[in-house]
């Protein structure tokens, strides 16, 4: 009986434990665990080369990491941090995304110019279409209907639309300097664009047949990454040549708070707190956690070569 009863204390305990924080070093060909307790690095999962993003499942049974120069998907298991298994056969998986219907798994092949729409069965990707794009597809961004996807093209400094029934490009436009993460609002009206190689988030309206440049907004130099602060009204961008997180606010589209972090912030997530900042510090070889009350870094965490991607499954509404 009382080992019974040690083994169901053990279960809850272990099924209350936060889920671990997952940072990917790009130069490493690994993922870095990080508890969010200690905020110690506890191991290391080898992956593909170059892992730069990652993005959940819609079973939420794993986290995808996706291997642009290891043409892979690694499986992780978002609370035990262990390896599921290795799709191969993937050209160039630098960014990735699920339609919200489920029903479309999309990739961007940064260095192949090339974006992969995939049929997603609940288990594995089947490819359905590679359209052609400008120069140095980055970002992705899909419409809350699952009609459209979106990708910025970092070199040819464009933004796509790809429309998903069609799987045919419809529009592109120029934007400013080397466009990178893509965050569309929850009415479907704007999109935002971080300009890595300028200072603004520039703002498109797309409700009709072609974009048009609503705003710029003034965020730091290397706007780069967005992440939804929970609240269903506000967005942080990170600025990583700044080294700073601005706070935008969507409905008024302007910035209402900024942050410093060190290092070169690149990627972010929010903790399910709504105050606590995950960053990746990309050339310090850090993960970066800033509580957003007191607007302090409050850990530094020593991780891999180049960390680029955070997430947890801890975390705030997106």
């Amino acid at each position: 009986m009382a080992a019974v009863l040690w083994s169901s204390a053990f279960s809850l305990n272990a099924s209350a434990a936060p889920a671990p924080v997952f940072v990917l070093n790009s130069l490493d060909a690994s993922v870095s665990v990080v508890d969010p307790v200690t905020w110690v690095e506890t191991k290391r999962l080898p992956t593909g080369k170059e892992p730069h993003h990652l993005y959940m499942t819609p079973d939420e049974k794993s986290v995808i990491v996706a291997n642009a120069f290891g043409d892979s998907l690694t499986f992780i298991d978002p609370r035990t941090a262990e390896i599921q298994r290795t799709v191969k056969g993937i050209p160039d998986p630098y960014h990735l995304r699920f339609s919200p219907d489920m029903k479309w798994f999309v990739t961007a092949g940064n260095r192949l110019n090339h974006v992969d729409i995939y049929r997603w069965d609940g288990a594995n990707p089947t490819l359905a279409k590679r359209i052609a794009t400008g120069k140095t597809p980055s970002h992705l961004w899909i419409d809350t209907k699952s009609t459209t996807v979106y990708s910025s093209m970092q070199d040819s400094d464009e933004l796509v639309a790809i429309d998903l029934a069609t799987q045919a490009v419809k529009w592109r436009i120029k934007t400013g300097p080397m466009p990178a993460d893509v965050f569309g609002t929850g009415d479907d009206r704007f999109l935002l664009v971080g300009m890595t190689g300028g200072e603004n988030v520039e703002v498109y309206d797309v409700t009709g047949p072609q974009p048009r440049l609503a705003k710029k907004i003034k965020t730091g130099q290397g706007a780069h990454a967005f992440r939804a602060a929970g609240d269903k009204r506000h967005v942080y961008v990170s600025n990583r040549v700044a080294n700073t997180i601005g706070k935008l606010d969507l409905q008024t589209l302007e910035v209402v708070d900024s942050y410093s972090v060190p290092g070169g912030p690149d990627c972010v997530d929010v903790m399910a707190d709504g105050k606590t900042l995950l960053v990746s510090s990309r050339w310090a070889k850090r993960l970066s956690v800033l509580d957003t009350v007191t607007k302090k870094v409050v850990h530094q965490v020593k991780v891999g070569k180049s960390p680029h991607g955070v997430w947890t499954l801890d975390h705030a509404p997106r």
